[in-house]
């Protein structure tokens, strides 16, 4: 028997929940899958009733696997920009839950971008550029929906929220929402920590209907709605997916940048404020361990994973397969731009079109999955500029997600950005990270002891000709060119390229 720490990372396609020790092995795991509605093109919809009972049911196969330890605390990380609405009064949804892909609002976005100064003021208050990604414009949209005349969201009958609040509120700790979180929503100034009027009234989000900020740690929910057995144990700590990615790998200092790749791709590191940010970069919050927030740059990928996965099923391949003949296969020049739902960071460009280039009669479909793993290591090279030219001496990148267990694409992106890659083998970075934090707040390790707990890397360092990536990051950029021709001239553009 021993002193555990209970994970439960609610991520876009599962909910995930991990058992952590004292040494900070992992000693129990539980996976729920979870699904997508797609109810027009470009809608991207989850139900908030299942993603509760998902969380329920990985906790208890989790809990069933050891029941002779004791749990003494609980994390939670969630995804993030994902939104819904629901009732105060019994914590029923109302509306479905937006997914971060959602685009149903480009439409309010193109609008607001049309009148003069906001889409600058937006940036400047939220850290954020003015994006359907992020959770304002899918709020304002929701309450549009349920709420028109805003009477009741500005009632506090209606509660807006990401999925953090949503659990939350259903394990009892009412209306709250953790500070990295909030920091997502584009509603929360990123410099005086706290909801902004000028962004609400903008979004036509009532203030009441807003959670109240609290930070990533401290007790603020009684986790036995989770599991009769957890009746008393404190949820003692909350952090967004990617920020809790970040402080597993151990960076709790500005210097370091992590990669998380998934089905899209968040770069992130810690930021003391010095310096300017480059404008192709979010400034967000990554979390408030209790001696107030600490600030990242972070630049989001919208298709990373997703790109050799829809490539794989153009011709019937499952990953695994795609994955093994791209290692095997050149390129030969052909570049693919994934901009399905436009292009993310450093870009911003929601007009870009996703674009084949350098097509020929004898390209195949190894050359097209070649060109779709590369494109992952061309996107995290791009916000690797922005981040050099924002936070001096980065010597190397942090990896983890489903694809960085791929070998081939580590030693394409130590080739891209010119510098060692160190990819983390534990599964489950956010659930770890979030779990580390817990035990932390109720003293199973203390800052010290969590540098020291294990992790376990490993390095590439790429041998590739210089010569030859150059050339290579060139073709990129020209066809990252012909994909924004569409667009009307952008705020913000790369260190790399000018439109």
């Amino acid at each position: 028997m021993g002193d555990l720490v209970l994970a439960v990372d609610q991520g876009t396609s599962a909910t995930k929940c991990l058992l952590v020790d004292a040494r900070g092995a992992v000693v129990a795991k539980a996976v729920v899958a979870l699904g997508e509605h797609y109810p027009k093109p470009g809608w991207v919809e989850q139900d908030a009733e299942a993603i509760w009972r998902s969380v329920q049911q990985a906790v208890q196969q989790c809990l069933a696997a050891r029941p002779d330890d004791r749990v003494i605390a609980v994390g939670l990380s969630t995804q993030r920009e994902s939104a819904m609405v629901w009732r105060r009064a019994d914590g029923a949804p109302v509306t479905p839950l937006l997914s971060w892909q959602d685009q149903r609002t480009v439409a309010l976005r193109d609008r607001l971008q049309g009148e003069a100064g906001v889409a600058a003021a937006v940036r400047e208050r939220s850290g954020l550029p003015l994006d359907p990604m992020f959770s304002a414009l899918k709020l304002g949209w929701l309450l549009d929906q349920v709420d028109p005349q805003r009477t009741q969201s500005a009632a506090g009958a209606l509660c807006a929220g990401t999925v953090d609040a949503f659990l939350l509120a259903r394990l009892g700790a009412g209306h709250v929402i953790e500070v990295g979180n909030a920091s997502r929503t584009q509603l929360f100034n990123v410099h005086d920590f706290g909801w902004d009027d000028e962004l609400l009234r903008l979004f036509r989000v009532p203030r009441a209907a807003m959670p109240r900020v609290v930070p990533s740690l401290g007790r603020c929910a009684d986790a036995g709605r989770l599991h009769a057995s957890l009746q008393g144990v404190p949820v003692q700590a909350v952090m967004a997916d990617s920020h809790a990615a970040l402080f597993a790998h151990g960076v709790y200092a500005p210097g370091r940048v992590k990669a998380t790749l998934g089905t899209g791709s968040s770069v992130m590191g810690l930021f003391d404020g010095t310096g300017v940010p480059h404008p192709g970069l979010c400034l967000t919050v990554a979390w408030d361990s209790g001696s107030g927030p600490v600030r990242a740059l972070e630049g989001n990928i919208r298709a990373a994973g997703s790109t050799l996965r829809w490539v794989a099923e153009l011709f019937g391949l499952d990953s695994a397969s795609a994955a093994e003949l791209a290692a095997r296969s050149d390129s030969a020049g052909v570049c693919l731009v994934p901009a399905f739902g436009g292009l993310g960071a450093p870009w911003w460009d929601a007009d870009a079109t996703g674009l084949l280039s350098g097509l020929t009669l004898g390209t195949g479909k190894g050359a097209l999955l070649a060109a779709a793993v590369e494109s992952i290591a061309h996107q995290v090279a791009d916000v690797m500029d922005a981040m050099d030219a924002s936070v001096p001496g980065i010597d190397r990148l942090l990896l983890d997600g489903g694809p960085s267990r791929n070998p081939h694409l580590l030693d394409l992106l130590s080739a891209a950005i010119a510098r060692p890659v160190v990819h983390c083998t534990d599964p489950e970075l956010s659930a770890l990270g979030v779990a580390h934090l817990a035990g932390l707040g109720v003293g199973l390790w203390d800052w010290q002891a969590l540098h020291a707990l294990p992790r376990a890397q490993h390095q590439t360092c790429s041998t590739r000709p210089v010569a030859s990536m150059h050339a290579a990051r060139g073709r990129w950029a020209h066809a990252v060119r012909q994909s924004r021709l569409r667009s009307s001239p952008p705020a913000i553009s790369s260190t790399r390229e000018t439109p």
